[in-house]
């Protein structure tokens, strides 16, 4: 069946990226819609330590940066802004298979108060992906001047990971959204996002497929989100399976996952 991610490791893995990191180092990623400031957060905790290039094999800009907290250097990776990790568009794609398959010590997903509604699409499907998640809320001077009010705890709550309020080209919020950073990638927090729950066919055929990709031992990957991604017919996770983990899915192995989704929506 080829190499796992056990076998292959995280660090061959980020290098596939051209994420190159020494000993000790967290990775940490930055997702976010279009125009949530995620460029600001970016800057605001890398400052001058950063380095552009493109991702491997892609016409996408990739950015890098580094900043210390504590005792701890973390890898900053801005991943392309997003409305979605459905992968209906190279940017998309990117940020999906960094966060699948790059194995992020944590995922820090930017959005706006003033639309966070919207901008909760990318939350949620990022928490079906990893457990390993923070989400900013930033702009609150925006939403303040809109007479816009965001209950954080309460939003944490719903979510079941992290939430920090920030507005970062002033700096607010900052230095909280670091020490979760830091809590998240040494443990010290262990999120549980609330789960989405879909429609009974579906939650049937998750169920049928699930055990089947547990066999294929594909390390931490999901395999609720992937046997969700493998009901919607999506071939380019199963591309992504292939190139970074070396694990190549069989024939008979596609034909059972559309067999079983087949038998629940005649039923």
């Amino acid at each position: 069946m080829g190499l796992t991610r056990q076998s292959f490791g995280a660090a061959s893995l980020r290098e596939k990226f051209a994420i190159s990191t020494k000993s000790g180092q967290k990775i940490i990623a930055l997702a976010g819609n279009p125009n949530t400031g995620k460029s600001t957060v970016f800057n605001a905790l890398t400052g001058l330590n950063q380095h552009t290039g493109n991702w491997p094999g892609k016409t996408v800009l990739q950015a890098q940066g580094s900043f210390y907290y504590l005792d701890q250097e973390f890898v900053l990776v801005d991943l392309p802004g997003t409305y979605s990790l459905l992968a209906n568009s190279i940017e998309e794609q990117v940020a999906r298979d960094f966060i699948c398959f790059a194995d992020p010590d944590a995922t820090v997903v930017i959005t706006d108060a003033t639309c966070l509604e919207r901008n909760l699409n990318l939350v949620l499907q990022v928490t079906e992906i990893t457990e390993r998640v923070i989400v900013v809320v930033n702009l609150l001077d925006e939403a303040r001047r809109k007479k816009i009010q965001v209950d954080l705890g309460k939003l944490e709550q719903e979510l079941g990971v992290p939430v920090v309020g920030t507005v970062a080209r002033s700096g607010e919020g900052l230095d909280d959204l670091k020490q979760k950073i830091y809590d998240l990638a040494k443990g010290r927090i262990n999120p549980k996002p609330t789960m989405i729950k879909y429609d009974i066919r579906v939650e049937e055929c998750i169920n049928t497929i699930e055990p089947l990709i547990s066999e294929l031992h594909l390390g931490r990957l999901n395999t609720r989100w992937l046997a969700l991604r493998l009901i919607d017919g999506d071939m380019t996770i199963i591309e992504g399976i292939e190139q970074y983990l070396g694990v190549n899915l069989s024939d008979s192995f596609k034909s059972e996952v559309s067999l079983e989704w087949a038998k629940v929506q005649v039923n």
